[in-house]
């Protein structure tokens, strides 16, 4: 066999993270031909970027939903629920958007909370419970504001959202670039001197450049990409979005989560075998209702995005996010069968999922063909998923 090819069969690279970047640049290619190049232009990703923004949010606690075996159908009612509540009590209540927020997060985790009681406490399974949620929480959003759209004006809270002024500016985002650049790069020095000291063999010093420069790489190109875009009658480019640093943030601490706490370890041994599990002494009660009191506050961070993003808050507010952030958190390589998945695949998953929305946009498709397409787009990854696992030999 070829060194090479046989160096990179045995380096620990995620082969399957590796395919579904290579499907989203080539999505990017072939909508930027068939547009003319308007789908990779700076307004276009700097647009894309944003709207990524909530299903990423709530894409990256879906993965870890699905990964212990169970299932959120509601988190579109649930947001569209919390959201109208928050933009209620700013404008008809007339509270300010903190305590505003706060109360939205308590009711968001008093919803998941409840739903994840049923589940772990009962033993009904949440896919009947969160397919009533579905449609409950749809009708609480109409009742809360008696059907009336409710707008938002602080223009602190409007910032949260992205639009005219929610970026943090050229040379701050540079110097974040820069940071990213500096851990990526610390990072992979301090893996290579870990395995040194432990003994343990280190991927070739090309290896380990190829793979920290490819995320660098693509760092720095989307920096430059938002640093270009200016709205017409300002007098700066925009810089990177509030959203995206608030996906950012939320993606890392979730990471965090899953490869750096109990908790985390918990999810992932209850998901390979949730008998298993609870013989070797995992909570697995407390477990679910802590995991799905975090669905509830990532929901209400997704809401408050979503409202400051449209400056109201409306009752289709969140209507057909489900489908969006299971099919991200799928096309990712999250196993439907549980106990496989990750946070860096659901921003994949969930770039991919707006891009080709985004590009049928662009090229004016009709509202029902793209539910068609993206309908498709989801049983396709779940093929894809059975084929790679058999493949790989992957039976988790």
């Amino acid at each position: 066999m070829n060194p090479v090819l046989n160096t990179l069969r045995q380096a620990a690279i995620d082969w399957r993270l590796v395919m579904m970047s290579t499907v989203l640049a080539v999505i990017a290619l072939v909508f930027d031909a068939l547009t003319h190049g308007l789908f990779l232009s700076a307004e276009n990703l700097y647009n894309i970027a944003q709207q990524t923004a909530v299903v990423g949010v709530v894409a990256t606690i879906v993965v870890l939903i699905i990964v212990a075996r169970h299932i959120d159908l509601s988190v579109g009612s649930v947001m569209g629920f919390v959201g109208v509540l928050i933009a209620t009590l700013m404008y008809t209540a007339g509270w300010h958007w903190v305590p505003a927020a706060l109360a939205g997060l308590a009711v968001g985790i008093a919803v998941s909370l409840y739903q994840g009681a049923l589940t772990a406490m009962l033993g009904v399974p949440s896919f009947v419970v969160t397919l009533g949620g579905l449609m409950s929480f749809r009708g609480a959003a109409f009742l809360v504001a008696d059907g009336k759209t409710q707008p938002v004006n602080d223009a602190l809270f409007q910032r949260l959202g992205g639009g005219y002024d929610g970026s943090i500016g050229v040379t701050p985002s540079w110097l974040l670039a820069g940071l990213i650049v500096l851990a990526l790069v610390a990072q992979t020095l301090a893996r290579r001197r870990a395995n040194t000291a432990y003994e343990l063999a280190n991927n070739p010093l090309w290896l380990d450049a190829l793979i920290v420069l490819v995320p660098i790489g693509i760092v720095l190109a989307f920096v430059a990409a938002m640093t270009h875009y200016q709205i017409p009658g300002k007098d700066a480019p925009q810089g990177i979005p509030v959203p995206v640093l608030i996906w950012a943030s939320v993606a890392l601490a979730l990471s965090f989560i899953v490869h750096r706490t109990r908790f985390g370890r918990y999810v992932f041994a209850m998901g390979g075998n949730p008998e298993a599990a609870a013989l070797v002494g995992i909570p697995v009660r407390r477990v679910t209702l802590m995991l799905f009191a975090l669905m509830g506050v990532l929901i209400t961070i997704a809401a408050i995005v979503s409202i400051a993003r449209l400056n109201a808050g409306t009752n289709s507010l969140g209507t057909g996010l489900e489908l969006y952030v299971i099919a991200a958190a799928v096309i990712g390589g999250t196993s439907l069968a549980g106990g496989s998945g990750s946070i860096s695949g659901s921003v994949l998953g969930a770039l991919i999922m707006q891009s080709i929305d985004s590009g049928m946009l662009l090229l004016d498709v009709s509202i029902g063909m793209r539910y068609v397409i993206i309908g498709q787009v989801l049983i396709v990854a779940v093929v894809f998923d059975v084929i790679y696992r058999r493949m790989t030999g992957d039976t988790v």
